[in-house]
């Protein structure tokens, strides 16, 4: 912005001078009595101007404390505005923003005629003939006050005043504040000086400019710019008459005449505009009437820093730094700090093209196996009626409506189900359509969701990030929000527990029926799970064999022989930080855990035993470029060197053993980098729920895959488990992982056997007391959690 003057004291000063000289000449060398009528009128005029001007004077310098702090000229010349803090990744490339207001600044070209006569009809007729003070606008608010009915007469420049410099809040209010009337007085009074400053700093355009870039248009969208995108999708100078009518009558109340929230309040301002252009010549009376028979034709996107494809991380981070920017004091969404994240771009970038390419496939697949029929069953497999329904009535969009219509069921059921123009999600990208909202919620409850994170176990630092499907819509984060059964991913925890009681991966269990006694709210229960495959071969197979083959049958029979409290001890030791109720099946993974903190867990197993909490943010910077906070790796020891390198054994037998249930690796191109692999497959009751983790030296990644409901859901163990829910995602990654040249130092193999390993861990691991033909006996892996009967 220019200034129109560099310095305005000078001009005070000259205009209290000329002042001093008049009244000298009336008041000292003319007695008052001698003066004809018309000089007393001046005289009491200019006395009236003098004290008001010596009013201005004392209020605007705070006499005494008395008034509060008023824009200083350095705010004037400089308005301050909220300052965005930037976000890094690793390598340095910036990956989103976070702020308060949500805005992008536009020049004056960029204004379309047509906004600006709009708002000058709306705001400020006589915006450019007045110095900042309407006074015939002022009077007029006056009387209307007078009589009960309050009008506005602040002009466009006391409104940018308010609202660019806060001067109604209490920092600036004085001793006087608690005096009856004086609040408002001194705050118009304030305004009033402030805007005729900002007269003579800018020009008539330069203040409609910054007040168009500054004002809250509702839905997150703050200026102009923000506004034309947020409910037209557009830039400024591509708006219509009618567009521009609307978004300027957002000005008066954004949430009363949101187009959004309240669409006829919307339409009845914006044709109510039209008409004020019309009586001010800016539109003829034909243009106005053919306008306001105009629907809203709203392209409606909310505004805000949503649209980043590292949205989910962005947030993720933002949240590991409450407690910091509470103990700080710094505030990540104005203080402008440079905050330097773990997030490796190439990563990522492979992580959201293996979340795009397997949920694309896997989609199809859920179509398909749904086509014709709802997924919404109960556990006969019988449609729950009705459920729609009940579904709609929970949604904000339904209340809104129920609102509108004044409670009248039947007029929201309509509405409900009118097809309009909406943006839906599809696997292949965003798209265009015409759906009725009910249409909309059916089409969503058949989506299939997923998150996915990878992981450094060695100092903790969180590569990739993906928190779902489309952060565009989808705002739930499925790494660290969304807490879901882990099946057998859970038997991680089982096994090592079973280590530090001195067992190893050659000890042997039978394969066998078990049940388990014990007291849940006062009542004596009975649990007696089976396998996935409802088989059990009474083989006295190895740990590692049961493990590679997720059999359900050995992990209860060690967690009757330790306690379910030792698994539950051994679970939280390693990093879980969720409720998990004691009772025995918590050893299936019937507990609900995040992403996030299963796969942290299990970065103790590739660590040597040792283990970082996740870890977001390396460095941030204030606006100067100080280091205000460095991360300062604290790994702790969880499980013994030994136990570690015994379950990393476990981990890579999925794939070496027959019937291994991690055996899908072997379809993707993974093994011949020098990489070594191990993971775990983990699928809840009903198949609600798929999981993998997938464990390198150098990565410990995991993949969850579902439903935002637990009855979105394949019906059959062959398209339901994790290992055909979530592996894929895995090995499409790893692919493209392994292929990069660049990512060379994610490549490698489990370091060797610690001295003074006392077990055994090389074991022929399928033989059995009536077979010992070992590999290629026995039953194919299945993972799949039953709970059934029990808790």
């Amino acid at each position: 912005m220019k200034l129109k003057y560099n310095n305005i004291v000078p001009l005070i000063a000259n205009a209290l001078k000329r002042f001093a000289k008049f009244f000298y000449r009336l008041y000292v060398k003319m007695p008052v009595r001698e003066m004809k009528w018309w000089k007393k009128l001046l005289l009491w005029s200019g006395r009236g101007v003098l004290y008001l001007l010596t009013l201005a004077l004392v209020v605007d310098i705070n006499l005494f404390g008395l008034f509060g702090s008023s824009p200083h000229l350095s705010d004037l010349r400089s308005p301050e505005m909220n300052m965005a803090s930037e976000l890094y990744a690793a390598d340095g490339t910036l990956i989103g923003r976070y702020f308060l207001e949500n805005r992008s600044l536009v020049d004056f070209s960029e204004l379309p005629p047509d906004l600006v006569n709009a708002l000058l009809s709306a705001e400020d007729i006589r915006f450019y003939s007045h110095y900042g003070i309407d006074l015939r606008a002022t009077v007029a608010a006056f009387w209307s006050t007078a009589r009960g009915d309050r009008r506005g007469g602040s002009t466009i420049t006391q409104q940018l005043v308010k609202n660019l410099y806060k001067t109604r809040d209490n920092r600036s209010k004085g001793l006087l504040r608690n005096v009856p009337g004086i609040n408002t007085a001194v705050f118009k009074l304030k305004e009033w000086i402030s805007a005729v400053k900002l007269e003579y700093y800018y020009t008539k355009n330069e203040i409609l400019t910054l007040y168009l870039n500054t004002v809250d248009f509702g839905s997150l969208a703050f200026g102009i710019e923000a506004a034309s995108r947020t409910f037209f999708d557009k830039s400024p100078s591509e708006l219509t008459i009618s567009e521009a009518a609307l978004l300027v009558g957002l000005l008066k109340a954004p949430t009363y005449y949101s187009p959004v929230l309240n669409p006829g309040n919307a339409l009845r301002r914006r044709n109510n505009i039209l008409s004020q252009m019309e009586q001010y010549g800016f539109i003829d009376l034909k243009t106005k009437d053919s306008l306001v028979k105009l629907d809203l034709n709203l392209s409606y996107r909310k505004a805000g820093p949503e649209k980043e494809e590292t949205g989910y991380f962005r947030e993720a981070v933002a949240r590991s730094l409450e407690d910091w920017s509470r103990i700080s004091g710094y505030n990540i969404y104005t203080d402008g700090l440079k905050i330097y994240t773990t997030l490796d771009p190439v990563l990522q970038q492979y992580a959201e093209q293996a979340v795009r390419i397997h949920m694309k496939n896997l989609q199809a697949k859920f179509f398909e196996h749904w086509k014709g029929m709802n997924p919404w069953v109960d556990g006969e497999g019988k449609e729950i009626p009705d459920y729609l329904d009940k579904l709609a009535a929970e949604t904000p969009h339904y209340e809104s409506l129920y609102n509108m219509f004044s409670g009248n069921a039947d007029s929201v059921r309509k509405y409900m189900n009118q097809a309009r123009r909406m943006k839906i999600y599809t696997p292949s990208g965003r798209r265009d359509t015409l759906l009725s909202p009910m249409d909309s919620l059916r089409y969503y409850r058949h989506l299939l969701n997923t998150g996915f994170v990878s992981i450094d176990p060695a100092n903790g630092y969180v590569k990739a990030w993906v928190g779902g499907i489309d952060y565009r819509f989808f705002k739930y984060d499925h790494v660290n929000q969304a807490r879901r059964q882990p099946g057998s991913l859970f038997k991680a925890f089982v096994y090592t527990s079973a280590f530090e009681q001195g067992l190893g991966p050659c000890d042997r269990r039978t394969d066998q029926p078990v049940s388990i006694r014990y007291t849940e709210d006062g009542e004596q229960r009975v649990w007696s799970p089976h396998n996935a495959d409802w088989v059990f071969t009474g083989q006295n197979i190895t740990l590692k064999n049961a493990f590679a083959r997720s059999v359900n049958s050995v992990a209860v029979q060690l967690t009757k022989e330790m306690g379910w409290d030792a698994v539950i001890e051994t679970a939280k030791r390693m990093g879980i930080k969720s409720p998990l109720n004691s009772v025995p099946s918590v050893c299936l993974g019937s507990g609900e855990v995040t992403l996030l903190e299963i796969v942290n867990a299990y970065c103790a197993f590739a660590n040597g035993g040792q283990l970082n909490e996740p870890v977001f943010v390396t460095k941030i910077e204030d606006v100067n470029g100080r280091v205000i906070y460095s991360h300062k790796s604290a790994p702790e020891s969880v499980i013994s060197e030994e136990d570690a390198f015994l379950m990393s054994v476990m981990l890579r037998s999925g794939l070496q053993e027959a019937g291994g249930t991690t055996q899908g690796l072997w379809e993707y191109d993974l093994f011949r980098y020098n990489t070594e692999f191990g993971g775990k497959t983990g699928t809840s009751s009903d198949f609600s729920d798929g999981w993998f983790i997938g464990v390198t030296p150098g990565l410990v990644s995991g993949v969850w895959v579902g439903g935002e409901h637990r009855n979105t859901r394949f019906r059959t163990s062959r398209l339901g488990e994790g290992l055909r829910t979530a592996l894929p995602e895995y090995g499409i990654f790893m692919e493209m992982v392994l292929k990069d040249e660049r990512l060379g130092s994610y490549r490698g193999k489990f370091k060797n056997p610690p001295a003074g390993v006392s077990r055994n861990y090389q074991c022929r691991s399928a033989e059995s007391d009536n077979d010992a033909t070992g590999a290629g006996t026995q039953p194919a892996g299945n993972d799949s959690l039953p709970v059934l009967p029990g808790p």
